[in-house]
């Protein structure tokens, strides 16, 4: 336990002497051993009260207490409005606790002091239900049974976006493929963050080109999904993958993959052109 944790709790001491001049030195400690002190994965939970309340003003203190996620909500929510993107971010990086607290995704609405990117995924936290079209058309692609689509279709046409988070998360294989196909964007990063998403899940998202380009841009990269040779031979050949990163990608190709590529349809012109003029260097390279 450090000097700064010491100090936040006998700032809480029954004697208002003690009390007081552990508040006085607290607020002299260099800011570094302070945020640290709240970071830590063990802090002592006065730690949290104090900074929120005496110290919340001070650069990354906010973003600290977001970052830890043993910080109690109604804490962090009389601090949400000095969150920097900093902050933000981690919240966004552990959607299971967004989804499993109602209160903090509350707490989330109307914060717009993130990047642009930040602020459009805290906006689709308060979206509505999914587009009854949109859930019958994905249900159609991956239940081929009338009956078990139909059931599936009642499950999810009703859920909120906190629900559909939780059941990106937590529901089964039937669940993520439907929800990858999610409008909402922040369904979609959810489905990627799944403790329970499988190697050949990935692998199936890489390939479908009724993607958006968002989820397969986010899939590249991941470096745990793009050690899978399959996952980046399946974005170069989705015509959906952004041109971009299916250049950077088409080097990891075999011989026999590249060769495919050259002569593929389904692929933008500038990709098979690239194809082509990799395959040349690579022979010149095996004859010299």
């Amino acid at each position: 336990m450090d000097r700064a944790e010491i100090l936040a709790i006998l700032s809480g001491d029954s004697d208002p002497l003690i009390a007081e001049r552990a508040r006085n030195a607290i607020v002299t400690q260099p800011l570094d051993s302070v945020i640290a002190a709240i970071v830590r994965a063990d802090a002592d939970p006065r730690i949290f009260r104090f900074a929120a309340e005496y110290l919340a003003d001070r650069s990354g203190v906010a973003d600290a207490l977001a970052m830890n996620p043993a910080c109690p909500t109604p804490v962090l929510a009389t601090v949400m409005k000095r969150i920097t993107p900093k902050g933000i971010q981690a919240l966004l990086d552990n959607l299971e606790r967004v989804s499993s607290d109602p209160e903090l995704a509350a707490a989330l609405h109307g914060v717009t002091s993130g990047t642009p990117e930040q602020n459009e995924l805290l906006k689709a936290l308060q979206g509505g239900a999914m587009a009854t079209k949109d859930l019958a058309d994905a249900a159609a692609e991956i239940e081929p049974d009338p009956v078990k689509r139909e059931t599936l279709m009642q499950r999810l046409v009703h859920m909120t976006v906190v629900q559909r988070l939780t059941l990106a998360l937590k529901g089964g294989r039937e669940e993520r493929m439907l929800l990858i196909r999610d409008s909402n964007k922040l369904v979609q990063k959810c489905v990627l963050q799944s403790p329970r998403l499988t190697d050949t899940e990935v692998e199936s998202f890489a390939a479908m080109a009724n993607l958006s380009q968002e989820v397969l841009r986010t899939i590249s990269l991941n470096r745990h999904f793009m050690k899978s040779y399959a996952v980046a031979k399946n974005l170069v050949n989705n015509p959906k993958t952004p041109v971009d990163i299916s250049l950077h990608l088409i080097t990891r190709l075999t011989a026999t993959d590249l060769a495919k590529l050259t002569a593929s349809r389904n692929v933008p012109e500038t990709l098979t052109k690239a194809a082509i003029n990799l395959q040349r260097k690579r022979k010149l390279g095996k004859d010299g």
